[in-house]
């Protein structure tokens, strides 16, 4: 109802550059957010897309637009984006239907604005609809579509020659002894396998139906197809007609996939969520964040970035386990003494807890931690510190602030007597060793959970951790308060020989053993993971979209997988089936590669919506 629309006030409008009647008919606006803008009392955000009627007055009915002497147009917002320094004024392009007259209109606030935009509807969906029935119809994936569409093309059949070799091998393998783990019933385990083994066929292209009233456990079916599709590496799109379909088949997948995963959160990288993250509520369900799209390039190009990601740091703590002395002589020519403290000096209370440690520790305590090996920090403790790095940074990125490894180190510009103390050379190397080793453990977090498999390897992942875990025993070793710092200079002096010569119980060995073992493993960290060369978000998207396994999106937003050069898929799932338009199905249906399709639904099921006041109120009545 217009009356109910989400409306605007147009508070300066201008023509476009590229303004040519009779067509082009562009123009530059400034739209403010009025508060209580929809229905609900939420605020209504210009989107592109969107298609709005221009109008003089803010329209009570229908009949408003039409009134003589009101005048209104259609519009379409080609591009917006929030203006600069406002909370609730946007700066928009739009094509009108026709041209707009240049007049301002007196407010009661004493305030003139050029009229009001009501929003009427959202033409993106249908635009890509369009698209996809004006594609080519002699394109490769056309074949697919006329099997799906005809009604006698055998659906649902299995490649004889294929199906019953590999429904033995997964039967015998460990992916069938998962899958019978599932406590799923005869019907929807035959489903599974039959989907699986569909994949395997390489003589035809098959479209799969799974059909099934409410409550018969069509999801969980899903979700176990899905489950058993990313075991075998299969590139998955999986679609659904709405956000809250694709969000709970996301769901019950990721709690399958969480149960699973081998070494902490290695694994998720190949598992990509994208879509409007107002619409989808994405702050909400933790457990899709770390899945979804717009979140996961903000991380990673924070990893990538040149002069303040991973590779920095890796480079910094090199130089500083190679030549220390030579790092201090700079902190001290510097003219502006560095500050340590980061965010809460969550390092500084670590270093605080690992002094109290050594501080409680028994002689002979001593003795065991200088001679077992760098495995202090266990998979269940690393798992502590994931959970912990991933909760806080899911946060930070929920409230618009910057994580804390992407806050520069802040200098100290204070007055003589509040100015920070010099630090000895132990304390320079104790401080810089904890400040760095933070940040790399940070990055190592996020690298390990949104890093596709295809990208690195388990093994570079243990190998990761493994460096950190060493890194952590020589902060240990020099948070020990007998260290002195002329006895601190002889320790890294010593040579390989000098080391043997000296009792493995002291704390000089330990630290010449663990500096040398954590020098190899950084050097090798910094030859074998070579990170992507560009660190811009639009750039990250496409990596993640190229070397993902399984997609989610609604099947409207799958259009924009026809632009990033997807590598070819082999598999199409779509949930709701019964519930998406067979034009607006064409739109996943004609991405390149694919072979097989899954169609979940019930056909007798009625969309989940009531648009009628009334209705709604006599129902919960």
């Amino acid at each position: 109802m217009v009356s109910k629309a989400p409306t605007w006030e147009i508070t300066d409008i201008e023509l476009s550059n590229d303004y040519e009647p009779p067509l082009d008919l562009f123009y530059k606006i400034e739209i403010k957010i009025v508060a209580n803008t929809d229905e609900d009392g939420n605020i209504f955000e210009p989107e592109p897309g969107q298609l709005i009627a221009l109008t003089d007055r803010r329209p009570t009915c229908i009949d408003d637009l039409s009134t003589p002497g009101n005048s209104y147009s259609i519009a379409s917002i080609k591009r917006v984006r929030k203006k600069e320094n406002t909370e609730d004024v946007y700066e928009a392009k739009i094509l009108t239907s026709k041209p707009i007259e240049l007049k301002q209109y007196w407010q009661k606030d004493d305030t003139y604005i050029y009229g009001f935009g009501v929003y009427l509807c959202n033409m993106t969906t249908f635009i890509r609809i369009w698209n996809a029935l004006n594609s080519d119809p002699d394109g490769p994936s056309i074949y697919i579509i006329k099997q799906l569409l005809q009604p006698d093309s055998g659906v649902g059949e299995n490649c004889a020659q294929c199906f019953s070799r590999e429904r033995h091998s997964i039967d015998t393998s460990k992916l069938g002894a998962v899958i019978r783990s599932f406590d799923l019933n005869e019907a929807q385990e035959e489903g599974v396998l039959s989907c699986v083994a569909a994949r395997e066929c390489s003589h035809k292209n098959t479209v799969k139906l799974i059909w099934g009233p409410p409550g018969t456990g069509k999801t969980k079916t899903a979700s176990s197809i899905l489950y058993s599709l990313l075991k075998r590496r299969c590139k998955t799109l999986t679609c659904a007609p709405t956000n809250v379909a694709v969000l709970e088949l996301t769901s019950r997948f990721i709690r399958l996939v969480m149960k699973s995963l081998d070494y902490l959160t290695y694994g998720l990288g190949d598992i990509v969520l994208f879509g409007n993250k107002k619409r989808m509520r994405i702050d909400d369900d933790d457990d899709l964040f770390d899945i979804f799209l717009d979140y996961r390039a903000n991380v990673l190009s924070k990893c990538f970035a040149p002069l303040s990601g991973w590779k920095h740091h890796l480079e910094l703590m090199i130089c500083l386990l190679e030549d220390p002395e030579n790092q201090y002589h700079e902190y001290l020519n510097s003219e502006v003494k560095r500050d340590y403290e980061i965010d809460n000096d969550d390092y500084l209370k670590e270093e605080k807890e690992l002094l109290a440690i050594a501080n409680q520790q028994t002689n002979q305590e001593k003795r065991d931690i200088y001679s077992q090996g760098p495995n202090i920090c266990k998979q269940n403790e690393w798992k502590k510190i994931v959970n912990k790095t991933l909760r806080e940074n899911r946060l930070s990125f929920k409230e618009g602030n910057k994580s804390k490894y992407d806050k520069q180190e802040k200098k100290d510009f204070l007055s003589h007597e509040n100015r920070i103390k010099r630090l000895t050379f132990h304390e320079f190397v104790k401080k810089e060793l904890n400040s760095v080793r933070t940040q790399m453990r940070t990055f190592a977090v996020h690298m390990c959970t949104h890093l596709p498999t295809a990208f690195i390897s388990l093994r570079m992942v243990k190998r990761l951790f493994e460096c950190l875990d060493w890194l952590d025993l020589l902060a240990t070793v020099l948070s020990n308060n007998s260290i002195t710092d002329q006895g601190f200079k002889l320790a890294l002096a010593s040579s390989y020989a000098d080391e043997c010569k000296v009792s493995s119980c002291t704390w000089q060995y330990k630290l010449c053993m663990t500096r040398k073992e954590c020098l190899e493993r950084l050097k090798i960290l910094r030859d074998m993971l070579i990170l992507p060369d560009f660190f811009d978000e639009y750039s990250i998207k496409s990596f993640c979209f190229k070397t993902s396994r399984m997609i989610f999106c609604t099947a409207s937003s799958s259009s924009r997988l026809h632009t990033e050069g997807l590598d070819r898929l082999e598999m199409l799932v779509i949930d709701e089936a019964a519930q998406l338009k067979e034009c607006e199905s064409n739109i996943p249906l004609q991405l390149p590669g694919l072979r097989h399709v899954v169609l979940i639904g019930d056909e007798k099921q009625l969309p989940a919506l009531v648009k009628s006041e009334v209705r709604s109120i006599l129902v919960c009545s």
